[in-house]
């Protein structure tokens, strides 16, 4: 997602009275500039690739917090999208799923802004999705979905991915591994060619959703 289109689908939350409030302060593309800059300043390289941060603190004047409010959950997920994409075009490797936390501090003035990148290592270690232009997904604790929307982990601008196609999660029976759970797709989702409702994967699985290709590794 580039940052004119991340602008664009924020002025469509923002109207009428409210759309007033976003003229003057701190924009939310700043704030989406410094989180990718982030990603860049903090990366390091790694055997398996360059590590970037994963999980963004946000911190702005309260002022800006209150001017963020009403939009606040749909801020984070676009916010989210952006560092995904990013990460994407970079070609560097996660830990574990990208999250960003928007905070008010009072201590900083309006139109102040401090961004903390960390790097955090899911708990059950780094088994990954690997997409087809070799940027490695890591599969934690949370469901890693595949999809259309912005808001998903794996996002694939592929017209035979549903909006929410599918998703992977670890499972639920107290064994070691991952599910591949069909999320009642349009196209349907294979698995080494095979479709699938719910398959425990194994490694090097090849996964079709649409017309594309991700493996899976684990570790």
């Amino acid at each position: 997602m580039g940052l004119q289109q991340f602008e664009h689908r924020l002025e469509r939350l923002v109207e009428g009275a409210f759309a007033k409030a976003f003229r003057s302060g701190l924009q939310p593309v700043e704030i989406a500039r410094r989180v990718t800059r982030e990603m860049d300043l903090r990366r390091t390289v790694a055997p398996r690739g360059t590590l970037a941060p994963n999980h963004f603190t946000v911190a702005v004047s309260t002022s800006d917090w209150d001017r963020f409010a009403p939009i606040a959950g749909e801020l984070v997920d676009e916010l989210t999208a952006v560092a995904r994409d990013h990460a994407r075009e970079e070609h560097y490797v996660f830990l574990g799923s990208v999250s960003v936390e928007l905070v008010a501090d009072p201590q900083l003035s309006p139109g102040m802004l401090l961004i903390a990148g960390e790097m955090v290592q899911s708990e059950h270690g780094p088994s990954a999705l690997v997409l087809p232009d070799g940027a490695r997904i890591a599969i934690g604790v949370e469901p890693v979905t595949i999809g259309r929307l912005p808001q998903c982990d794996v996002t694939l601008a592929d017209p035979n991915v549903s909006r929410r196609h599918a998703e992977v999660r670890r499972a639920e029976d107290g064994a070691e591994g991952h599910l591949l759970i069909d999320l009642g797709s349009t196209n349907g989702t294979k698995v080494n060619g095979i479709g699938v409702r719910t398959h425990r994967l194994q490694h090097g699985d090849e996964i079709t959703v649409g017309s594309t290709k991700l493996r899976y590794e684990a570790q």
